[in-house]
């Protein structure tokens, strides 16, 4: 992994000489109308096609690019428009799956649990015609979130592999195929989500190795981010900092970053994307406690090693929430740099800008 690769995500005309990168962990609300038009191409006695489906998710595609722009975001995402679910989406497109239907989760809520049922296995592209059309509707960089291999097997049903392990490094040959096409197609800028690992700690070796898996031939420009969501940091800490990845993004928010500590001892040598706003909430927090929340970064990294972004996905927020919690935080982070570079803020003896 490349030492330099967050420069390239620096616009031209940033009005700072610092530069903390911001950017969206994935998910975003859906257009009211998007969800209304996946109802209706579900439902056999409508009128509303496959085609007229794709042509509404391009249209919100489009909305949500301009709506993450508008907002100052250094790098962009679709919201991830055309995705059902994180394991559903990624289990439909790979031979070797098979769904049997839902199963409960918790409440009155389900999820379509897929089975492995045979050898997993790479057909075709998952993601390269989502990038190239977000890419064609941006104008900044885009962000490409893909669920990991351990989540995949893990909140699947194997009925194929010896264990759980061994699906996951399958699965990590298949994402690392997928990346190889994702970077043909001019991506710079990957992240690899693994929720289960909140949830299983003691499994952070077979993440390391899906993750040894996953970047190997990746070139350094490419900048590789791993998202854990919320859990006891403490029990993958400092396991984690063997991964080959360029920045670790943490949900800290929620928590009023009572774990912030875990990582500065010992050193935290990656890149830390450290979640600013709370995605648990419909309360927008203001400018003033954003900057209070990036400060809590600077006791873990400089400046120049971290990066601004939501605790998690934004999508179960209020859509306009969502945008003003963005907006706010790109807003709190261009302050934060123009304080940095008049020399208003002490980074402490532990830590210290280039």
């Amino acid at each position: 992994m490349s030492e330099n690769n967050r420069e390239q995500f620096r616009p031209d005309d940033h009005p700072n000489e610092h530069f903390l990168l911001t950017s969206i962990v994935g998910s975003y609300p859906k257009p009211k109308w998007l969800n209304r038009a996946t109802d209706l191409a579900e439902d056999p006695d409508s009128k509303f096609t496959d085609e007229h489906l794709h042509e509404a998710h391009d249209d919100a595609c489009r909305v949500i690019v301009d709506e993450h722009e508008r907002t100052g975001l250094d790098t962009v995402s679709d919201g991830e428009m055309r995705r059902n679910e994180m394991v559903e989406f990624f289990a439909d497109r790979i031979d070797g799956y098979e769904f049997n239907g839902p199963v409960k989760v918790w409440g009155h809520n389900y999820f379509d649990k897929p089975s492995v049922v045979d050898d997993v296995e790479y057909a075709e592209s998952w993601l390269v015609d989502e990038f190239e059309f977000t890419q064609a509707a941006a104008s900044k960089p885009v962000k490409v979130p893909i669920t990991g291999p351990y989540t995949l097997a893990s909140w699947s049903f194997n009925e194929a592999y010896a264990d759980d392990a061994e699906l996951s490094y399958a699965l990590a040959d298949l994402v690392n195929e997928e990346i190889e096409a994702l970077v043909d197609a001019g991506a710079r800028y990957i992240q690899i989500d693994e929720p289960a690992l909140a949830t299983t700690p003691d499994d952070h070796a077979i993440v390391g190795e899906c993750l040894d898996r996953i970047v190997a031939g990746i070139p350094d420009e490419v900048r590789i981010g791993l998202h854990v969501c919320y859990g006891d940091y403490s029990r993958i800490y400092p396991e984690l900092l063997e991964y080959p990845i360029d920045e670790f993004d943490v949900e800290l928010c929620n928590g009023d970053y009572e774990q912030i500590d875990v990582f500065t001892d010992p050193e935290f040598t990656t890149d830390l994307a450290l979640g600013v706003v709370d995605v648990h909430t419909t309360d927008v927090e203001s400018v003033e406690e954003i900057k209070e929340n990036i400060r809590q970064g600077f006791k873990v990294v400089p400046p120049e090693r971290l990066t601004v972004s939501p605790d998690c996905g934004v999508k179960l927020l209020p859509r306009e929430v969502a945008r003003q919690k963005i907006e706010n935080m790109v807003t709190a982070t261009r302050e934060i740099e123009a304080e940095l570079d008049a020399g208003e803020i002490d980074l402490g003896p532990e830590v210290s800008a280039d």
